[in-house]
């Protein structure tokens, strides 16, 4: 579970004065916002996941096709989401191997606009609404991505401390085995 809200640490207090704090705290900060990015990341695969589905649906009824065709929805779904499995760009490689948590008040955020349980009912949405989710899907992936771009600063930031430490000698790896 995540020791400090997402909002607490994207507060610009909460760095501080990084180089007055001690390394174990610098570490368990970088953890700690490790973590939490770790936990938005999955929460914007599965709003992607959710908007190219939408999409397919709103695909689907620009092409004339049978609302009621949900083999071929299902026969096309790998390929859809399959679409944002390589981002452009060097990314970054995972710092943790379990799925991180997502912020409840996100995850219920993403459950407003369009719930898992939602999305086999999307051949019986009005198109108005259905374009609206995938409008409201598709800005609330923009703020997911936006909050986690803050974090990176974070981490980029108290990593650049920790490897200062280094550098100038504050701190050394016999440290680590103390």
């Amino acid at each position: 579970m995540m020791a400090t809200a997402l909002d607490d640490l994207l507060d610009p207090s909460y760095l501080g004065d990084v180089t007055a704090r001690s390394m174990d705290e610098v570490r368990s900060m970088r953890a700690e916002c490790q973590e939490v990015e770790t936990g938005l990341s999955l929460l914007r695969r599965l709003v992607q996941g959710r908007l190219d589905i939408v999409g397919l649906e709103l695909a689907r009824r620009a092409e004339g096709g049978d609302p009621g065709d949900l083999p071929d929805l299902i026969a096309r779904l790998p390929q859809v989401l399959a679409d944002r499995t390589h981002a452009p760009g060097v990314g970054r490689l995972p710092q943790m191997m379990t799925p991180g948590e997502m912020p409840a008040e996100l995850s219920a955020e993403l459950d407003g606009i369009v719930s898992a349980g939602h999305l086999a009912d999307l051949p019986s949405v009005d198109d108005e609404r259905l374009r609206a989710m995938a409008d409201d899907l598709g800005a609330f992936e923009q703020r997911v991505s936006a909050r986690r771009l803050q974090l990176f600063a974070l981490i980029d930031a108290l990593q650049a401390e920790i490897t200062r430490r280094y550098k100038t000698g504050e701190a050394t790896v016999d440290s680590l085995l103390q």
